[in-house]
């Protein structure tokens, strides 16, 4: 009983700067402001690299967090020998979201980190006519950095894990353009 009564005092104790902080969220949070990316991405597995086009639109919530969605479509296949025979395989399409944290170095330029849940859709397509397609989750995790040349564009580039629930995982790389709206 006393762990109880010890625990609920020291949640107590721990909220009453929160409230205070909660009281002056407004300057915390705000200003929001919406942002998208369009960009080059190149995943690697296995020494398989695919290559996509990449979107992202997201919003920042005051200088230090924000959340993003990603959407990307394969433009890069990547040829592979199976069991003596070619295989081709295709990133069909690829979705996340992210919660990111941003450090503002200066302005214009901010580092960041991200964390994230996403699904993968990978096609194959053997010179036989054959065709397969596969999917599978992730949790992704990564970081880069972004430096605007204006007050609404600028250049982004990061690097992404994404750890499959099936086992194995990919290392992606991006490139992208920016705007904030």
């Amino acid at each position: 009983m006393k762990l109880t009564y010890l625990a609920a005092a020291a949640v107590v104790a721990a909220s009453a700067p929160l409230a205070a902080h909660a009281a002056d969220a407004g300057s915390t949070f705000s200003p929001i402001q919406a942002y998208g990316t369009i960009g080059y991405a190149n995943a690697n597995q296995d020494g398989i690299n695919l290559g996509a086009i990449q979107g992202r639109l997201g919003a920042r919530f005051g200088k230090y967090l924000g959340v993003e969605g990603e959407l990307a479509g394969g433009v890069k296949n990547a040829d592979v020998a199976v069991s003596g025979r070619t295989a081709t395989l295709k990133l069909s399409s690829e979705v996340g979201v992210y919660a990111v944290g941003f450090l503002p170095l200066s302005s214009s330029f901010d580092a960041f980190a991200r964390v994230g849940y996403g699904r993968t859709n990978i096609s194959a397509t053997a010179g036989n006519g054959g065709a397969a397609t596969g999917s599978d989750n992730s949790w992704n995790y990564g970081g880069g950095a972004q430096y605007f040349f204006t007050k609404h564009d600028g250049v982004r580039a990061d690097y992404t894990h994404y750890h499959y629930n099936g086992g194995g995982g990919a290392n992606v790389f991006s490139v992208a353009y920016v705007r904030t709206f």
